[in-house]
């Protein structure tokens, strides 16, 4: 006697054609995207994506070492066939007369905006996600609904209140650059803490207790337990701010009131071409000086970057 399989495959009456298996696991929508995102036609779309987002910059590095002549006649494609070679375009931008100033009298300028401009924003925004996330107080909700929808509120709105807050005092005046770095951070500590909140909402509460019957305080468990643990959380939001602040124009320029001895690199590359454009061939090289420090800045903090961003994406 002949056993019959457990699940058969059903056909459909006047057909050959079986329908599905009931008991067959289908695939999930996640593994369908995968699957298509890993095949070879997945893999070809990338790297054409990859090669066309990157020809602007080999375009703009190609540029920047040639000379002024060939610039202004022909493209920069053309180097291949004829090449020439030139340093010129880099020692005007950084050390010569260009028509706004050398680059390099700006590059300590955005340094010293930068800087603060990320670190600020991110040591309050740690505190205030561990206190939205792990103490408990009453409106803790509330609060963090109303800082999470100040991200909406657009930068230009906010822009002159501020301005007229540090315009003419004393400690604009003692401390120059007081107006950009608070403006910078204003405007990331909502998203900051969001961030960070995310990221640490999602740390088991059993290590906390642990290391609160150890009897460790809130400044111990914040030193000792959160930080370590945030440290690509801060990172990826590190590298988003400081790119961000590195390559802003708007806030640069409205807070340091065209003073030359605080405007950031950005104001001075918009200004490189000249009154009348005579010096636009100077753009590809000093397009390329302002882009040195983010790239190692990105490079260098790249690991922390993806732990980052994937940080909370998988639970189990």
């Amino acid at each position: 006697m002949s056993v019959a399989p457990a699940n058969p495959a059903v056909t459909e009456p006047g057909s050959s054609r079986s329908l599905p298996d009931p008991m067959r696991p289908r695939r999930s929508a996640a593994s369908s995207a995968k699957g298509m995102l890993t095949s070879r036609i997945g893999s070809a779309a990338a790297i054409i994506i990859a090669v066309l987002w990157t020809v602007p910059t080999v375009g703009l590095a190609v540029a920047s070492i040639r000379p002024e002549s060939e610039i202004r006649t022909s493209g920069w494609w053309t180097f291949f066939t004829d090449p020439s070679f030139t340093l010129d375009n880099y020692r005007e931008v950084l050390f010569g007369r260009a028509s706004s100033g050398a680059l390099s009298n700006f590059f300590i300028n955005s340094v010293v905006i930068t800087v603060p401009g990320t670190l600020i924003p991110l040591v309050f925004a740690t505190m205030a996600a561990y206190a939205f996330s792990v103490l408990q107080w009453r409106g803790r909700d509330t609060v963090f609904v109303i800082v999470f929808a100040l991200q909406i509120v657009p930068l230009q709105m906010s822009l002159i209140p501020l301005l007229r807050i540090f315009s003419g005092t004393a400690a604009a005046e003692a401390f120059p650059y007081l107006a950009v770095w608070v403006a910078h951070a204003a405007f990331a500590m909502p998203l900051a803490t969001f961030l960070l909140h995310n990221f640490m909402s999602e740390i088991p509460r059993e290590l906390l207790e642990a290391a609160r019957v150890d009897g460790a305080g809130h400044t111990t468990v914040f030193l000792k337990v959160m930080l370590p643990l945030l440290v690509p959380a801060i990172a990826a939001f590190a590298i988003f701010q400081f790119l961000w602040v590195w390559n802003d124009l708007l806030v640069g320029l409205t807070f340091t009131g065209g003073n030359n001895a605080v405007q950031p690199l950005t104001a001075r590359l918009s200004e490189m071409a000249g009154s009348r454009g005579q010096d636009w061939h100077l753009l590809t090289a000093g397009a390329f000086v302002s882009i040195i420090v983010p790239l190692i800045v990105f490079l260098s903090l790249q690991k922390y970057f993806v732990r980052g961003l994937l940080a909370g994406s998988v639970k189990g």
